[in-house]
This record gives C-alpha cells, structure tokens and sequence, in this order.
C-alpha cells in the first residue's frame, strides 16, 4: 500500500467512512492514477478534467459511476493532499430524471418464487417488505428482529444512523420458517466464512438467476 493510499484510508476512517464506501473511493482513486500511469499527487486539474472527460464520453459511466469518482477524487485532493482547487475544478454530474421500472404483481411473485434457496428467498422478502439497501439486510443480527414490539432495528445504515423499521407478520412467519431451517446464531443471514454474513455477490448472483428463470428481463 502505497503512503498516499494509506493517508486517505485513514482520513476516510477517521471520518467514520463505511468500509464499501472506503472501498469503493480508494478503486476510483485507483483507476484514476492507472489511467495516467502517474502517483494522483502528481496531478492536477486539467488531468482530472480529461479524465472526467474519458468517463463520461468514452467509459460511458452511469451516473453514480461518474459521481463516486468524483466524490473520492475530491477527498483525495480536499481532505487527504490539501488542494484548494478541488472543489471549483471537480465538478460533480447533474441527476438524470428517470422514472423507475416497476415490477408487476405477477412478475415480483414469480421472481421470488424462482429463489430456490430458502435464505435468498427470505432475505429478498426481507429487502423488498422494508426498503433496506442490500447492504443492512445482510448486516442484520438475529437480535435484531424484534418480535415482540414488531419491529426491525437497523444499526449503522447508510449515514451511519441507528433506526427502527416495522415487521410485517408475513415476513415474520417466514422468518421464523427460515430460522428453524438455518438456526443462524449471530448474522441473521451468515456466509460460508465464519463469523461473517452471506456476501453481496452471491446475493446478486441468485438474484440474477431467479431473473433468468423467472423470464424477468427488466433492470
């Protein structure tokens, strides 16, 4: 690991960055300095502008792809190398106003019932009862699902908060199907390594499957 790398995984820790937040800052930051074969400490704006330059008109990056760049790029030269520059020179990419797709009745139960794995098939109805980011739902504990007051806590989500959710009696009747299956302990949803909960690959990988064989084609 290189010093530089180093001192922004630091700062960003300091700042209590998520550990997917951190990661995905320090592969932008990466690909970056890849791109010009040179240390980002040696750059400067007008490198930042070709590059955004490249992400958009070549690299045909989506939004968030654009906008994580630059998010991480501006912490590098704000926070970690101190460049006053960086705000006025990093400009960030307007949203795009699109509608979402939306799944039919029909389509959302043939998609969960084509999750032939009883922990994917809980965890997606889990994620699709409640709105939580895939990421919550596989940090969540056992002790988090509180049956008696109906309740999902939600520790540390996205920004860091603590907060309270409410548990259907379906999901709860389901979960507890699951649970006398899986007997998880501590993750309510644990991977292969122990001590550790089921990975966001995997995740999207039976997601993708259950699509395939659901004959889902939509995003």
């Amino acid at each position: 690991m290189t010093p530089l790398r180093q001192r922004m995984t630091e700062d960003m820790r300091v700042r209590n960055f998520s550990p997917l937040t951190i990661k995905l800052y320090i592969d932008a930051v990466a690909k970056f300095a890849k791109f010009f074969h040179k240390s980002p400490a040696l750059l400067g704006p007008d490198e930042v502008r070709t590059y955004q330059v490249y992400l958009i008109h070549e690299k045909k990056a989506s939004w968030s792809a654009f906008n994580i760049a630059v998010s991480a790029l501006r912490f590098l030269y704000v926070v970690s190398l101190e460049k006053d520059w960086a705000f006025k020179k990093i400009p960030y990419a307007k949203k795009p106003k699109t509608q979402p797709v939306i799944l039919s009745l029909e389509e959302v139960c043939s998609f969960i019932k084509s999750l032939i794995n009883l922990k994917h098939r809980v965890l997606v109805m889990l994620a699709y009862s409640t709105g939580l980011r895939i990421s919550e739902v596989l940090h969540l504990r056992v002790c988090d699902i509180d049956s008696k007051r109906m309740m999902i806590r939600v520790e540390q989500g996205k920004g860091q908060k603590d907060r309270y959710l409410p548990l259907s009696p379906t999901l709860l009747q389901w979960l507890r199907i699951y649970w006398k299956t899986a007997r998880p302990t501590f993750y309510l949803f644990p991977g292969r390594v122990p001590g550790k909960p089921q990975t966001r690959e995997s995740v999207n990988k039976a997601i993708t499957c259950a699509c395939k064989a659901a004959g889902i084609s939509k995003p």
